[in-house]
């Protein structure tokens, strides 16, 4: 039996743009304080406070076990790093995942910054990982513009990935729908690469996370004894970007940037059209 998927009204998509907005504002907020020997739970602090003063709510916090408002992934960590102790260090490459929730609505985005200084040529290739997965991230969501089925999304990821040089693509998690819930039930996974299914039909309504996670070498990973980090089996970087985008009458719109990805968008030929 076929599955169904809920699309959203305009106006519930229009509800959701302050959540989105919440969300990209805690992580510009936490961006701007990544330096050396600021730790990783300072950072959650950092975007506790940004809740607060959006009026907002961590949707993180909502998931059973879990009690920060971001996920911080540092080097071989992927996704899904617990904030503590751990102290940040010259060069390395930090990803941070966030999400908010304004009056019932969720957003939820990522992204990944290589902190100035330590070793030059570790820091570019750093570097490059980042550019390379938050393209791909890019095309997967210029793609949404045009696409008309959501799994035509991950073959956009994936080439773009491709054509970049040797990476490795986590196949275990995927992107995923978002609305009343930051992973809805009725939502489809959003996958990364390709895949023979098509899945759901492209058209307004429709809000899913696009969000590519990429190593620097293989596709294995192991998850730490805290039960949440996921680390690479070879020791390999990783990044991890990641936006909530609505598909809108004539258009897309990505609810976790401020200017709708009009921006980013440019490069690939699309406009954003707000809903």
């Amino acid at each position: 039996m076929a599955r169904k998927y809920r699309y959203k009204t305009a106006e519930e998509v229009r509800a959701m743009i302050p959540a989105g907005l919440a969300t990209a504002n805690m992580l510009q907020r936490v961006v701007e304080h990544i330096r050396p020997g600021i730790t990783t739970l300072e950072l959650d602090d950092i975007a506790q406070s940004s809740l607060v003063s959006d009026g907002a709510t961590s949707n993180f916090a909502l998931e059973p076990g879990y009690v920060h408002a971001l996920c911080v992934s540092v080097n071989d960590q992927i996704v899904h790093g617990v904030p503590g102790d751990r102290v940040i260090n010259p060069g390395d490459i930090v990803s941070i995942d966030a999400g908010a929730i304004v009056d019932g609505w969720n957003g939820d985005a990522a992204v990944t910054v290589v902190v100035p200084g330590g070793d030059p040529q570790l820091s570019e290739r750093r570097q490059r990982l980042s550019d390379v997965t938050e393209r791909s991230m890019w095309a997967g969501i210029a793609s949404l513009s045009h696409a008309r089925t959501v799994n035509q999304v991950g073959g956009a990821v994936e080439r773009s990935i491709n054509s970049a040089g040797k990476y490795g693509i986590l196949r275990e998690y995927v992107g995923h729908g978002i609305g009343r819930a930051m992973h809805e039930d009725e939502g489809p996974d959003v996958f990364n690469y390709f895949v023979r299914d098509t899945g759901p039909q492209v058209k307004p309504g429709l809000v899913i996370c696009i969000e590519p996670m990429v190593t620097s070498g293989g596709e294995d990973t192991y998850v730490d004894e805290d039960d949440w980090t996921v680390i690479t089996s070879d020791g390999s970087d990783g990044a991890h970007w990641e936006h909530s985008i609505a598909v809108t009458d004539g258009g897309i719109w990505v609810l976790t940037a401020p200017d709708g990805g009009a921006e980013k968008l440019k490069g690939f030929g699309v406009t954003p059209v707000r809903p």
